[in-house]
């Protein structure tokens, strides 16, 4: 059993001991659950559960920080009285290599407002992604890289 669903099941399990069948009930049961999984020694090589989950909030925080910012950004350029943008497609090397966290990738780039995942090669190592403002590709790149590419890697290690 993997560890979520073992998360998952421990959460069913917390409702039924405390008779709380509600929403509130099972985030409770989600936590305790966590909590518990994370005393369990990990898998030689792998990050202990509760770290794990402590870095996918981060990435969740991250992206919602950058999809508030962006739809700022967005608006701003679409009332403008000129619309002085710069769309174009940038390739983005890949330092990512499993499917599940270049899939992660590719949506969270397709979900913030301006940027559009629009291929990923048959190599799997470079996504194409259009943005509405290319003016500057190797800020984009460098802001992939260093935001959502090195927060998927340190959640998912």
């Amino acid at each position: 059993m993997t560890l979520p669903a073992a998360n998952l099941a421990l959460a069913v399990v917390w409702m039924a001991a405390t008779g709380h069948w509600s929403a509130g009930g099972f985030g409770l049961g989600l936590l305790v659950g966590a909590l518990l999984l994370s005393l369990f020694p990990p898998k030689r090589g792998s990050l202990r559960y509760g770290i794990r989950i402590f870095r996918v909030l981060k990435l969740l925080l991250v992206f919602l920080r950058e999809f508030s910012l962006s739809v700022f950004r967005v608006i701003k350029l679409v009332l403008s009285p000129r619309l002085s943008i710069n769309p174009g497609l940038f390739h983005f090397p890949l330092t990512l290599t499993r499917d599940f966290e270049i899939t992660l990738l590719a949506n969270l780039i397709t979900l913030t407002p301006g940027t559009l995942t629009v291929d990923v090669s048959a190599d799997r190592k470079i996504l194409t992604v259009h943005a509405i403002d290319c003016s500057d590709p190797d800020a984009a790149r460098r802001d992939i890289a260093e935001g959502f590419e090195r927060l998927i890697r340190e959640a998912f290690a």
